[in-house]
């Protein structure tokens, strides 16, 4: 949980719900706002004397870079992370269709998959996606991609497109005074703009593997992250699993097998597989000490357990709970439908629980569940509330002067499991011991090399932090099932 921000949250917070089971996601390649990113904290990438830009295609990215870099947890930054990017990056310019295009490169401090574009050649890729990709020619599929976004003109001109859809049905319903035939206008537009997003998605493909092949990479890279992303994705969606509601980029480019089909038909114009550059151990070398998953800033996800550092709090969530550290709150859902969001209260000094609890933030608030009481030796209070066909008991502990934390849970039934859950994991609820706290240490991908008779349960062994590591290894390394690893080559572990 990155800030814990509550002021964002008071008018939305009955309403978790659908923040809790289907958090806002940004919507990449789909969206005029994330084609793309790339900050001003990279030098510009590109030729001396660029293209020229129009004003109001740039004044779009430098105008979103702030949100974009803030809904992503801000600028990772790492000299080693930023050579391997700015050496794969530099090489496509080169062969690029659009050679005086520049570009800024930002990475992204989020353990999501995902890349994507704004108009005037502000690129982004996330740490999340350097630590999926196995090699530099998949690394220069992802970012030729979104540079073909930039160079076609995409986002603006799926922008214009979009307008045109809201004037049609607004002509519509002004001419002939029929609401509904507005409407049906509109449909029909959106359709048509599906159509044409989903066109330009395989225009980017083909012009980025276009690119990497010229730029003397393997052009079938492209076909093999774009499975290796399904299968990553399927690790994450498994029953069980932490569903994390943050976008992907399988969420905003669609992976489909005729997709996959297709970007090997584009790299078979270069020839058999087996041609061009992957550059695998130089790059696994610079994502080497890459952080993986949550950040430091946000807390850690340990099993069942949230501990925050820097905040110096944690808790428990009961047996077949399900914890998600998101840059907002932390989530969680249990195996009955019960859900939890966990974030900050932004209370002032001397003002008391009961008295934040009753001042309009929560809609159906049952006034006579109110009740004081203490955890673990710091002040608490909780309510019982019924909104929209859901159940909610909140809570909010105070752990210190200024440091007041909101705990909501919901069903959409008051069955005895909401309750229960309620109470054991307030009462799990403490401050970590200064010990304890300088303990917690981020996880981080670890190459190393495979010796003989290392197999994927030896390596697995190793990643004692994370959900199914045998899974883990396998959709991280690009190892089906049965399969084993290479003596003598490298591979990512997860410590």
């Amino acid at each position: 949980m990155a800030a814990i921000d509550a002021q964002r949250g008071l008018d939305r917070a009955i309403r978790f719900v659908a923040a809790v089971t289907l958090a806002a996601a940004l919507s990449g390649c789909t969206s005029t706002v994330l084609e793309g990113t790339l900050g001003p904290s990279q030098p510009l990438v590109g030729a001396a004397q660029p293209a020229p830009v129009d004003p109001q295609v740039a004044r779009v990215g430098a105008e979103e870079h702030p949100r974009i870099v803030a809904a992503f947890g801000g600028v990772y930054r790492d000299p080693k992370l930023e050579q391997t990017l700015a050496r794969v990056v530099g090489r496509l310019v080169d062969a690029s269709e659009v050679p005086s295009q520049a570009y800024r490169i930002t990475i992204l401090n989020s353990p999501t998959v995902n890349a994507f574009a704004l108009p005037g050649g502000y690129l982004y890729v996330t740490r999340g996606l350097l630590a999926l990709a196995n090699d530099s020619s998949e690394l220069a599929a992802v970012i030729a991609h979104e540079m073909a976004h930039v160079t076609a003109n995409h986002a603006v001109e799926r922008q214009n497109r979009a307008r045109e859809a809201v004037i049609v049905s607004r002509v519509v319903t002004d001419v002939l005074d029929d609401g509904l035939a507005g409407k049906l206008a509109l449909a029909s537009s959106q359709r048509t703009l599906a159509a044409f997003s989903q066109q330009q998605e395989l225009e980017a493909d083909a012009i980025g593997i276009r690119t990497i092949g010229k730029a003397g990479y393997d052009p079938f890279a492209a076909a093999r992250f774009l499975e290796r992303m399904g299968r990553f994705a399927d690790y994450k969606s498994a029953p069980g699993a932490v569903q994390d509601k943050r976008a992907d980029f399988l969420s905003s480019h669609p992976s489909t097998p005729q997709r996959v089909e297709f970007a090997i038909r584009a790299a078979r114009q270069f020839g058999a597989p087996g041609i061009g550059e992957v550059d695998r151990n130089r790059y696994l070398d610079g994502i080497d000490g890459v952080v993986f998953g949550d950040d430091p800033s946000q807390g850690y996800v340990r099993g069942r357990n949230f501990l925050h550092p820097a905040l110096g709090v944690g808790f428990t969530v009961p047996d077949g709970f399900v914890l998600d550290n998101t840059a907002d709150a932390v989530l969680a859902t249990g195996t009955d439908g019960t859900a939890l969001r966990f974030d900050g209260a932004n209370l002032a000094a001397g003002t008391s629980l009961v008295d934040y609890l009753t001042s309009g933030w929560v809609n159906g608030l049952d006034r006579s569940s109110i009740t004081s009481f203490s955890v673990n030796g710091m002040e608490a209070a909780s309510a019982r509330a019924s909104a929209r066909g859901w159940a909610f008991r909140i809570i909010l502990i105070r752990a210190g002067e200024t440091a007041t934390y909101r705990f909501i849970f919901a069903n959409e039934s008051d069955a005895p499991g909401l309750q229960q859950a309620a109470d054991a994991t307030i009462a799990s609820f403490r401050k970590l011991t200064a010990d304890e706290a300088s303990r917690l240490q981020p996880l981080r991908v670890r190459v190393v090399t495979v010796r003989p008779g290392d197999t994927v349960e030896r390596f697995a062994a190793q990643m004692s932090e994370v959900d199914r590591p045998a899974d883990l290894f396998r959709a991280l390394n690009g190892i089906g099932p049965g399969d084993q690893p290479s003596p003598g080559s490298k591979v990512k572990i997860i410590q």
